[in-house]
């Protein structure tokens, strides 16, 4: 037996006997001097590392991204310098609302979240498969969040929550119209687009910035399952989505995306006709075309799911010299919330993990100790700067665009762009779709929506037939709501009959 071939302990000890525990004689009690069925238990205690509170349930895989098209013009960032470069990155993809348990084809956002490890660090874009989410302001995304999970008396989903939520925002109208249509249930993460969702800002060599949205298109064509065929799979194979990836690259096959953006002068940004950093709406594809500069391709799986996947940490806050942060105002609290969440969940010393370390570049910080601190912890460098013993410096060359700001400190909602509210693109979504398309998405809400009270989906109603009429008056047909009988109630100031459901 070789080396590589023998069992040890966790301190390298080599183990004698993995099968029997140590007794006093064949029959009697454990001594507690079994260190190593003592490890054992206590590392088995601890296996399970805290469950993400969203994006619990997911899959990952290896690949690169191959930058295709010249972009300098807009970025400085050296992983987009030179075409035909090629960057290592891992990707995870997940559903959102659900637990770590639960299924993958359930009518849900998939998280789509990409890591480069680029010679400059690493650089996470943590989007989802859709270009825009239910709210704008991140104050309100915990609350978002309770209501996707399980009702605090029962422990079941609650429709109720859901939809009150959904018609005490507006704002969620057009994500929501997404989630109920077709794009709700993607046949597997190699089917469908993935999106940054966010504005973000790059800055090229010359100081000069540009606003960016990315958009990355499957070579794979979008493909989606229908309701029934979602629920089904739920049952027959609840990892259905997760098996598809890892078995296709598995067998040498290849998951691949058109990488595009939108590019929009910085001046731009502040007299365009939507809010271009408000996540619930999308910029026109009129206005500002998609630009292809790569391709991302994925082609290795993991070799252990929890090193790599499970332990994978991504956070908007990872950027690049090049690429910096806009002001919409969701992606502003995500910079805090996500590393926090790694922190909590993984440690203090996540970043050091080797699914998280930034391979491609070495780590110069004054950061040291903490949980796990296992990449030698700064050695007997000094731990403070600026310090006169050749400690790492500041490279002030690397310094942000500087861009000027203004206005009061409130709590308030200001729309200062000409078509700001929360219906017209709802409702030209719901314009765009063939009548089939029309027709499922009206019964997937109906189907959702009937186990709500009967006064919230009147409220909700309300916010469809200012999306578009016939999305309004299909929905209340649905769900066997008489308008006119309504609106005769309300004009007496009657109370709504409770809905049977």
């Amino acid at each position: 037996m070789t080396e590589e071939q023998m069992l040890t302990s966790s301190n390298g000890s080599p183990i004698a006997d993995d099968q029997h525990s140590l007794t006093v004689g064949s029959h009697g009690p454990l001594l507690l001097q079994d260190y190593h069925l003592i490890e054992k238990l206590a590392h088995f205690n601890r296996e399970r590392i805290p469950e993400r509170v969203v994006h619990a349930k997911g899959a990952g895989a290896h690949g690169y991204f191959e930058l295709t098209s010249e972009v300098s013009q807009w970025t400085k960032a050296k992983f987009l310098s030179t075409v035909g470069q090629k960057t290592p990155i891992f990707v995870r993809f997940s559903t959102v609302g659900g637990e770590r348990g639960s299924a993958d084809s359930v009518r849900d956002p998939r998280g789509f979240a990409i890591k480069f490890y680029t010679e400059e660090g690493n650089y996470d874009i943590v989007g989802n498969n859709t270009p825009v989410f239910f709210i704008r302001d991140p104050i309100k995304f915990p609350d978002f969040v309770h209501t996707q999970k399980r009702n605090p008396q029962t422990n079941c989903k609650d429709a109720e929550a859901f939809w009150d939520f959904m018609a005490l925002h507006p704002e969620t109208m057009h994500q929501m119209t997404i989630l109920f249509s077709d794009r709700g249930t993607p046949k597997s993460y190699r089917h469908m687009h993935g999106f940054g969702s966010h504005t973000f800002k790059w800055v090229n060599a010359a100081g000069e910035a540009f606003w960016v949205k990315y958009h990355f298109k499957t070579e794979t064509g979008i493909q989606n399952n229908t309701a029934e065929e979602a629920d089904r799979l739920a049952g027959a194979d609840a990892d259905q989505a997760t098996r598809d990836l890892f078995n296709h690259i598995e067998q040498g096959g290849e998951a691949a995306w058109k990488v595009k953006v939108q590019v929009m002068p910085i001046a731009e940004g502040y007299n365009y006709r939507y809010n271009p950093f408000d996540v619930t709406k999308v910029w026109s594809h009129k206005d500002y075309p998609l630009i292809e500069i790569g391709r991302l391709v994925l082609n290795r799986n993991p070799v252990n799911y929890f090193a790599e996947v499970e332990q994978a940490a991504f956070a908007p806050s990872n950027i690049v010299p090049g690429i910096e942060f806009s002001p919409d105002k969701m992606l502003q609290g995500r910079l805090f919330a996500y590393p926090d969440a790694q922190r909590y969940r993984l440690g203090v010393n996540h970043d050091a993990l080797p699914i998280n370390c930034p391979f491609a570049t070495k780590v110069n910080t004054y950061q040291r100790d903490g949980l796990m601190s296992f990449d030698g912890n700064g050695g007997n460098g000094p731990n403070y700067g600026p310090n006169s013993k050749g400690g790492p410096a500041q490279a002030p060359q690397y310094a942000q665009h500087s861009e000027s700001v203004k206005g009061h400190i409130e709590r308030a909602v200001t729309y200062t762009h000409a078509e700001d509210n929360d219906f017209v693109q709802a409702g030209e979504l719901y314009r765009l779709m063939t009548a089939d398309e029309q027709d499922r998405l009206i019964a997937n809400i109906v189907g959702h929506i009937s186990a709500a009270s009967r006064p919230t989906q009147l409220r909700q109603i309300c916010h469809f037939f200012r999306a578009d009429a016939d999305y309004g008056k299909r929905i209340a047909a649905g769900l066997n709501i008489d308008l006119e009988q309504e609106m005769a109630r309300m004009m007496a100031g009657r109370p709504a009959p409770v809905a049977v459901v």
